[in-house]
């Protein structure tokens, strides 16, 4: 079966005012964003890219555009399946404001127990992406071969839950899982098992060094913004 490459958004603007955007509109990527996303064609450069899919918001969308348009035999396939988490009431407020919630010790100790005030719960995001990654990857081996590499460009929750599912990690540990903006996580599917080959890869390991003010031992919701 294929190899899938999960590309998270480049940073976005609700990344660095620390909003939880979730299906907002109108959220794009700053400028930092969008030199990560021009960066990825050369950091996908060696790899032979059968497909390429993401979510239908818009910071993803500009993330995928500099490889479309450094390869135009791709096209991008949009599929709501890989789409954000829909936080419903949570959507467009500031992550800081949202620790005192009640819900938020939920969402971090018992995640699949959590659903979102006039949104949907974490396990539906989790068992939508992961039905979309299966059937992609037949359509992948149907049309290129079992040894097919394709690309899905998704969001930070979305994300950790796959590779949760990979792992055979229940939901409530895929808070335990990091993937910065614009990293790369790779899963290799065999007919039995997939294989975690890569995860949260940016080739910058400038988020390691240490800072002075104190870590946070929650997961942020949504992703995070990365490195300063």
């Amino acid at each position: 079966m294929p190899t899938l490459l999960l590309v998270r958004h480049g940073r976005s603007t609700a990344n660095t005012a620390g909003l939880l955007a979730g299906w907002t509109p109108g959220v794009a990527l700053d400028e930092r964003g969008a030199a990560q996303a021009a960066a990825l064609p050369g950091r996908l450069a060696e790899l032979p890219i059968a497909e390429v899919v993401t979510s239908p918001l818009q910071r993803c969308q500009e993330t995928v555009q500099p490889l479309l348009d450094a390869r135009p035999e791709l096209r991008a396939h949009t599929d709501d399946r890989i789409g954000e988490c829909h936080y419903g009431d949570w959507s467009g407020r500031k992550l800081a404001e949202l620790k005192d919630e009640p819900l938020m010790e939920v969402v971090q100790a018992h995640p699949s127990a959590a659903a979102f005030p006039g949104g949907e719960s974490m396990r539906a995001m989790a068992t939508r992406a992961a039905e979309a990654v299966r059937e992609w990857n037949a359509r992948v081996e149907r049309d290129h071969g079992a040894d097919a590499v394709y690309l899905m460009c998704s969001h930070g929750d979305v994300i950790k839950s796959l590779v949760a599912d990979a792992l055979g990690l229940h939901l409530d540990l895929f808070q335990r899982i990091s993937v910065e903006p614009c990293s790369i996580t790779a899963i290799r599917y065999t007919r039995l098992r997939p294989f975690l080959v890569r995860l949260g890869d940016t080739g910058d390991f400038s988020s390691l060094v240490p800072r002075p003010e104190a870590s946070d031992p929650d997961a942020t919701v949504g992703g995070g913004a990365g490195a300063p």
